[in-house]
C-alpha cells in the first residue's frame, strides 16, 4: 500500500509540474506572467509533500492492513489526485475567488480523508493502539479542516484571506508529526 501511494504522490507532483510554461523571453521579467502559477505550485508542492511525509509515517505505524484501510487511503489518494486541477486552475485565474474556494475544497476534503485513514487504522488496531496514543487530541488534525472551512468562503470576501489560511495550515504540517515519530523510535 505504502508504494503504491508514494507512486501515486509522485505520479500528482509530476502532474502538477507540467503546468509550468516555459516563458517566451530570455529576462527576468518574462517569469511574470507565469508567477501566480508558480506560487500556487509551490503552495501545492507543500501540500503535497506534507501529506506524503505524514502518511510515510502513518503506515509505519499500521500494524495490519483491512479492506477498510485500502479503501480509505484510495478516499485519500482520489482527493489528492485532484490537486494538480485546483492548483492550475487556482493559479491561471490569479487567486480569483471561486478557483481559489475549490482549491480549499479540495484541500478540506484531503484532510478528512486523511482523518478518515487515521480512524481506520486504529478501529483496526483498537483502541490502545500505538497510534491511538500517538494521536492523542489530535489538535492539528482538528484545527485544519476548521481553517480549510473559514477560508473557502473568505474567497468571496479576498481571495488572499484565504491563500494566506492554506499557508497557515502548510506551515502547520510541513513537519511531520513528531507525536508518531516519538511512538515511532519508542
Amino acid at each position: 500500500m505504502e508504494a503504491f501511494s508514494d507512486g501515486v504522490i509522485a505520479i500528482i507532483i509530476t502532474i502538477m509540474v507540467l503546468e509550468l510554461k516555459v516563458p517566451h523571453g530570455v529576462e527576468l521579467a518574462d517569469l511574470e506572467p507565469i508567477l501566480p502559477v508558480a506560487l500556487a505550485y509551490l503552495l501545492s508542492f507543500v501540500n503535497i509533500g506534507m501529506y506524503w511525509n505524514n502518511h510515510h509515517h502513518l503506515l509505519h505505524m499500521a500494524e495490519r492492513i483491512s479492506g477498510t484501510i485500502l479503501w480509505a487511503n484510495l478516499h485519500l489518494l482520489f482527493w489528492l489526485s485532484l490537486v494538480p486541477f485546483t492548483t492550475g486552475w487556482m493559479g491561471e485565474n490569479h487567486a480569483a475567488a471561486v478557483p481559489t474556494a475549490l482549491y480549499g475544497v479540495n484541500l478540506l476534503l484531503a484532510a478528512i480523508a486523511y482523518y478518515l485513514l487515521v480512524l481506520a487504522i486504529i478501529a483496526h488496531q483498537g483502541p490502545q493502539s500505538r497510534l491511538r496514543e500517538a494521536i492523542g487530541a489530535d489538535v492539528k488534525g482538528k484545527i485544519s479542516p476548521a481553517m480549510y472551512a473559514i477560508a473557502i468562503p473568505s474567497a468571496f470576501v479576498s481571495a488572499w484571506i484565504s491563500v494566506a489560511l492554506y499557508v497557515a495550515v502548510a506551515m502547520m504540517w510541513f513537519i511531520p508529526d513528531r507525536r508518531i515519530e516519538a511512538r515511532m523510535k519508542g
